[in-house]
């Protein structure tokens, strides 16, 4: 099998990544990370469902189950589909799961909702308390290169919870995925608890756990199959789909208004393309693209995406059923041959910072290649179906 078809892990070398910055966004505050802006708007977020209370030396701390509830599974389909996505955090603070004592170990979470309640629902009867930090309702990953799940957050919820108090041990157990934010030894320092990292997976905390802390390789490695990307198509989709229904409406109201017999003829003929070939876009881009990407070839994503983008057009094109004799005709389908281009490389790129394909200096430099030519694509495409209207006068 060449290598290409083998499906896509990541290793991460923790003893590497703990004491170094966020690498894709460089010191704070002067850097804006890759990821997006490292300030985000301050929300005041609802603390989760209790189950009852622990008792502990600092006090009363919430109990949380590691059942989902109906309300926990349509917030998770809500920002599935992108709604909400940045409000969708939970009061940080200390949590308790099953009957912890001081010796039960710490788990730190951001407090993106959805990182929070997976975490909670696959530690399975593990008697644990759950450190939430304020990463601004933004996941782990995503957290640690912005900036937001970092050293000094921790720091500040270790005494803000006084966790001295509730437990006896010294130990913090921080997801892996987090490590490229988090200075272990400055958190030693500051609290006197030692940053432990965990598995990449949450449902490998029991075995971890019962392991002595200990991780195997494939608990340090990052699977990405089919099923976890699977999972990005709904947002990608709904977000796209709201472009190409503009740009649907649009060229199809143009079709008709600049068509030479009337309205409705034009519309059908050439609009009825237009919104096929935006469709076909569409479907390339943000559903096929997240299923067969270990299987294009090529590194980057809008490579990647034209191996479906031109595909797809031909065959909007001749299952159309066109007159390729006439002039216009041409014109219209070698437009579309761009734009389709260029809109599907655009929406493949979108899925670089959700993917273990990609690395922050290697998506800049992409980005630096490809959006020039999207942008050159998608204007000459325009330009030669402005040109086909003119060809049918």
């Amino acid at each position: 099998m060449s290598d290409f078809l083998k499906p896509p892990v990541q290793k991460v070398d923790v003893s590497k990544i703990t004491l170094s910055k966020p690498s894709c966004c460089g010191p704070e505050p002067k850097n804006v990370p890759c990821c997006g802006p490292s300030v985000v708007p301050s929300y005041k977020f609802d603390p989760p469902t209790s189950v009852g209370t622990v008792n502990s030396k600092s006090g009363s701390i919430p109990r949380v189950g590691t059942q989902w509830l109906v309300g926990d599974w349509l917030g998770a389909m809500k920002v599935r589909l992108g709604f909400g996505r940045m409000k969708y955090g939970i009061q940080p603070g200390l949590y308790a799961v099953g009957s912890p004592t001081e010796e039960s170990p710490v788990l730190v979470s951001a407090n993106y909702k959805l990182s929070f309640d997976h975490l909670r629902s696959r530690i399975g009867q593990t008697d644990a308390w759950i450190l939430v930090i304020d990463t601004k309702a933004v996941n782990v990953w995503c957290a640690a290169g912005k900036g937001t799940f970092g050293t000094d957050e921790i720091v500040n919820r270790i005494k803000a919870a006084r966790l001295d108090q509730v437990v006896s041990h010294r130990k913090v157990i921080v997801p892996q995925l987090g490590a490229p934010g988090v200075a272990g030894h400055l958190v030693k320092k500051a609290t006197g608890f030692q940053v432990v990292f965990g598995p990449v997976e949450a449902s490998d905390l029991p075995p971890f756990l019962s392991a002595g802390m200990k991780a195997t390789g494939e608990m340090r490695t990052k699977q990405f199959p089919i099923q976890e990307r699977a999972v990005l198509i709904p947002l990608e989709f709904v977000e796209a789909l709201k472009l190409v229904l503009g740009l649907s409406v649009a060229f199809w109201v143009i079709s008709g208004l600049s068509s030479s017999v009337d309205f409705l003829s034009g519309a059908i003929s050439s609009g009825n393309l237009s919104v096929a070939s935006l469709v076909a876009a569409l479907i390339a881009g943000t559903v096929l693209f997240p299923i067969v990407l270990p299987y294009l070839p090529g590194r980057a994503f809008a490579l990647k995406g034209l191996w479906l983008a031109v595909p797809g057009s031909l065959v909007v094109l001749y299952a159309g059923g066109l007159d390729w004799s006439s002039w216009s005709v041409r014109l219209e389908g070698a437009s579309w041959l761009f734009m389709v281009s260029a809109l599907v490389t655009y929406m493949t790129m979108n899925f670089t910072g959700a993917t273990t394909y990609t690395n922050p200096s290697g998506v800049k430099k992409e980005m630096r290649v490809a959006v020039p030519l999207q942008i050159v694509g998608a204007s000459l495409g325009l330009i030669l179906w402005i040109g086909a209207r003119f060809a049918a006068s």
